[in-house]
């Protein structure tokens, strides 16, 4: 199993394309264990209160929580960290993320044209 850190942007792009969640990811890293650190989930809670359909009962029924790395305060620098010493890719659409992540040896998921997922990785 290969744990997949989730960015807010990752999963609402995610959402809004209506993939498979299990089928999509195991494509591109085979089973995934999605991880969600605490800031990410208080940033789809207020992303949830703007918009519908992030099915966030789902995604708390098919992750981990991870606790927030002390030091560090905003949630990108947390999931750079992270992808970088643990190998978990990062399920995002952040195009300054992926640069960061792809720059630091870390990797990353995308939802491309929409329609299925891509691993990227250095």
């Amino acid at each position: 199993m290969v744990g997949v850190l989730v960015d807010a942007c990752g999963w609402a792009a995610l959402m809004d394309a209506k993939l498979n969640i299990d089928d999509a990811m195991k494509e591109v890293v085979g089973q995934a264990e999605l991880m969600v650190l605490e800031s990410v989930h208080r940033e789809l809670d207020l992303l949830s209160q703007q918009r519908k359909g992030l099915l966030l009962s789902l995604l708390e029924s098919r992750s981990e929580r991870v606790l927030d790395l002390d030091g560090m305060s905003h949630p990108d620098e947390m999931l750079v960290t992270l992808s970088g010493s643990r190998r978990w890719p990062v399920l995002t659409v952040d195009r300054d993320l992926k640069e960061r992540l792809i720059s630091s040896g870390g990797s990353y998921i995308e939802v491309a044209s929409g329609r299925f997922l891509r691993l990227v990785e250095t």
